[in-house]
């Protein structure tokens, strides 16, 4: 896409600093950025994105009193609340000093977009006069599945009897109650119902933009706009929409893995990874070497050094395991993902079903077997299964005669080639919404006009309410309404 340098507008990114939110956050940068908007990502101290990987924006630290915090499934929601209290103060004042450059520069700041968790940015731009927009880095069904589990709340309905967990949920096919975002069947704190309802709360945010695409979640998207009375931009795969993909890896990448690739037989390969948080304990960990041993499918397996806990991963597999294993497969720290299911050698994905994930898999037509761990995994391990029928689901991740029988319905058996076959035609309806006149491409067409055009729409309105609807503060929205 070629740069417009005529513009001179800035956007500025502040992206939440987990591996399945930064990734699509960046990659909207680049996209952005080959649009011709000059880039800046505010991001937190933890964690931050390298600058070597993106030497095209400016990145600016936010202190958040985080040092020596480490991330799990098990505080995500104190992560994210820490981040929203600490990086308020620090995200307005440089936003005012950014201001004041950027007047005497000739440019101006077109919007800040933001994660849909950090609600502190929302307030940042209400005070300023700059005009918001979320990013949502999921599936659209997801954000729905948030705001339906905020329902159930409201009326009561939590504790859920267990007995009821596979049923569907209404307005909502396929998930059933179990794909929820959260266990249902216990009383939920009151500060986790907070933060629930705050994801959903789009604020003062004049759009929202989606990791998703028409193609994919066309009734929902439908569905979700009903619900929001603002410009909803589904863009997806964001991976294929902007120039050459940098890495957004917090880990070092593993490129060794791909020259393996180059010996193996097309579609003859298991690339199994958890993702950059999941973990699994000893027992799932050997049941899984056991079974992808007695398999006989050549592999690669990323395993974290925090897989577990912290210690060397091969100490916990048996020397019969070890053996059995032998010379068929790689075991890599981390590895580049994108490039691995890219490689004609690889024939299925074993994955903890993140969106980011399951979107790179469908865009190479990667079949897959879903261990579904917490959050939006859930909700994308049933698409794939129920909806889509692209993956299948280990009957029982603690036996490892099920995880043979799952691998090799996976890579060898009819049911795997049929949904190699499923998953080539979801690939082909994907690249056809990046073509031009496709779902994606003029989606992002829309957006770049909607952001353009946002810094002449800007009205010195007082706010008297953060939370009060766009009509009613910055913006006009009848105005921006004829833009999309």
């Amino acid at each position: 896409m070629e740069q417009n340098r005529t513009q001179k507008h800035t956007v500025v990114l502040v992206p939440l600093p987990l591996q399945g939110h930064i990734t699509p956050m960046l990659q909207l940068g680049n996209i952005l950025y080959s649009k011709g908007f000059s880039i800046v990502v505010a991001h937190s101290e933890f964690r931050p994105p390298n600058p070597l990987n993106h030497p095209e924006f400016i990145l600016h630290p936010l202190s958040d009193n985080l040092s020596g915090y480490q991330a799990s499934s098990n505080n995500l929601v104190e992560l994210i609340l820490a981040i929203n209290s600490n990086c308020r103060a620090p995200l307005e004042d440089y936003m005012v000093q950014l201001m004041e450059d950027q007047k005497l520069q000739g440019y101006q700041v077109a919007c800040i977009i933001y994660d849909s968790h950090l609600c502190f940015v929302d307030s940042v731009a209400t005070h300023l006069k700059i005009p918001g927009i979320i990013l949502r880095p999921d599936m659209a069904v997801y954000m729905l599945a948030f705001r339906y589990f905020c329902q159930l709340e409201a009326e009561n309905r939590i504790s859920f009897p267990g007995s009821r967990l596979q049923e569907p949920v209404p307005g909502l096919h396929p998930l059933r109650f179990k794909d929820l975002p959260y266990p249902i069947t216990n009383e939920i704190p009151e500060w986790i119902m907070d933060f629930f309802a705050s994801s959903v709360n789009i604020r003062s945010s004049v759009a929202i933009i989606l990791n998703t695409t028409d193609c994919l979640e066309h009734s929902t998207l439908s569905q979700l706009q009903q619900c929001y009375k603002v410009p909803c931009f589904p863009i997806a795969p964001l991976h294929k929409l902007g120039a050459a993909a940098t890495s957004t890896s917090f880990l070092e990448e593993d490129q060794s893995c791909i020259a393996w690739l180059e010996k193996q037989p097309p579609n003859s390969v298991l690339y199994i990874s958890f993702g950059s948080i999941a973990c699994v304990n000893e027992q799932e960990l050997t049941e899984t070497a056991w079974g992808l041993g007695n398999s006989g499918i050549p592999f690669i397996w990323v395993l974290r050094s925090d897989s577990i806990d912290g210690s060397q991963l091969e100490d916990h597999f048996p020397e019969a395991v070890k053996a059995l294993l032998g010379e068929r497969g790689l075991i890599v720290k981390w590895a580049p993902q994108k490039k691995v299911l890219a490689h004609s050698a690889v024939g299925g994905f074993w994955s903890h079903c993140g969106w980011n994930s399951t979107i790179e898999s469908i865009c190479e037509g990667v079949p897959m077997i879903c261990r579904p761990h917490f959050a939006d995994q859930l909700s994308n391990a049933r698409y794939l299964t129920s909806e889509w029928k692209v993956g299948l689901e280990i009957e029982n991740v603690l036996d490892r005669g099920s995880i043979e029988i799952s691998i090799r319905r996976l890579m060898v058996d009819a049911e795997g080639k049929e949904m190699r076959q499923i998953m080539s035609v979801m690939k082909d309806k994907l690249e056809a919404g990046l073509q031009k006149g496709g779902s994606s491409y003029e989606s992002l067409n829309d957006l770049t006009e909607f952001i353009s055009q946002l810094p002449s729409m800007v009205q010195e309105v007082k706010v008297d309410d953060p939370a009060t609807s766009v009509s009613k503060n910055l913006i006009q929205f009848e105005g921006l309404k004829n833009l999309v």
